[in-house]
């Protein structure tokens, strides 16, 4: 089993507006080896419940990865060329690498976006 590459969009804060909320700058980045499913019934219930969003896929990322997978943009093209676009909410859901036998070790919660 192997994940695809999917297109991450990092943001940095570079600055503030005039009433002092933070401005930010997405940057592009690529990560490879990404799981990608539909979630479960519970996944679902938990999504609503704590977020009241719609949780639409989940992504599985794999060890080593030092990405910030919180309130993302992410962007993947499925294998008849339909580019999905994704984001991220919640806080990833991480096991402890040593003790997940797989190349993955976290979860994020994505829902679909226009």
């Amino acid at each position: 089993m192997r994940g695809v590459t999917v297109t991450l969009y990092e943001k940095t804060q570079t600055g503030a507006d005039p009433f002092g909320a933070p401005v930010w700058t997405e940057t592009p980045a690529t990560v490879e080896n990404v799981l990608i499913g539909e979630p479960t019934s519970d996944d679902i219930i938990t999504a609503t419940d704590l977020y009241g969003k719609r949780i639409r896929w989940m992504l599985g990322i794999p060890k080593g990865d030092t990405h910030d997978w919180r309130d993302a943009r992410i962007e993947w093209t499925d294998a008849y060329g339909t580019t999905h676009k994704l984001r991220s909410f919640g806080f990833p859901i991480t096991g402890v690498a040593a003790l997940v036998p797989t190349p993955w070790h976290m979860k994020v919660r994505c829902e679909e976006i226009e």
